[in-house]
């Protein structure tokens, strides 16, 4: 074999290799990791790639610290209108966290009942209302119910982990955004000493506004 001959081979092998490396570092869709595959758009936590806005913001004051969450009135419009409508007449000033679970996979705080042991509810019942954007992630804040799916009033929880069990049945409205330190820190009897409300922005009109 003569000197030109054996410099093909080597420049053919280096060629070779040089290729392989380069297919290496794509992934199956033929697009460089970390980059989103031509024709798909990134989907954000939730499931939708529409950003959630926050229409209002809530204070709940405890005896352990200061809770803040925002409320999701584009998403659970009557859920949301019906929280700040309880807040509005201080409804929930002065009643207790009845219900607190630690268990792995499932912790929560549940307060907001009249008669606090888990019995009580409002004048008003809501129906059940499903966002996909919106889930039970740790922070969730969302309406407690008996099996009747549209029972909801006033009864509320945190989650103080993700609880994905319970996606889908439950109406999330809101997350903490502040204080989960102190969610966490709740005991059965716990006082909401004062919850307070905020607007901050307007929600999109409703079917049922609109009629």
């Amino acid at each position: 074999m003569n000197k030109r001959n054996l410099l093909s081979i080597v420049l053919i092998v280096i060629l070779a290799t040089v290729l392989a490396l380069l297919a290496g570092c794509k992934n199956n869709n033929g697009t460089p990791p970390g980059l989103t595959p031509p024709g798909k758009k990134p989907v954000k936590i939730g499931g939708s790639s529409t950003p959630l806005v926050a229409t209002n913001k809530v204070t709940i004051i405890t005896g352990k610290g200061t809770i803040v969450a925002e409320l999701y009135g584009n998403d659970a419009p009557n859920t949301v209108k019906n929280f700040v409508s309880l807040i509005g007449k201080k409804f929930y000033d002065g009643l207790t966290f009845h219900r607190v679970e630690t268990k792995a996979g499932f912790q929560l705080i549940q307060g907001g009942d009249p008669k606090g042991d888990g019995t009580g509810d409002a004048p008003d019942k809501i129906k059940l209302e499903i966002s996909p954007k919106l889930r039970h992630w740790e922070g969730a804040l969302a309406m407690a119910r008996s099996q009747d799916r549209n029972s909801a009033s006033c009864q509320f929880y945190i989650c103080n982990c993700d609880i994905k069990a319970l996606d889908g049945d439950y109406a999330v409205f809101g997350k903490v955004i502040e204080g989960l330190d102190v969610a966490k820190k709740i005991a059965v009897g716990d006082k909401m000493t004062k919850v307070t409300v905020e607007t901050l922005a307007p929600a999109a009109a409703t079917d049922d506004a609109k009629k």
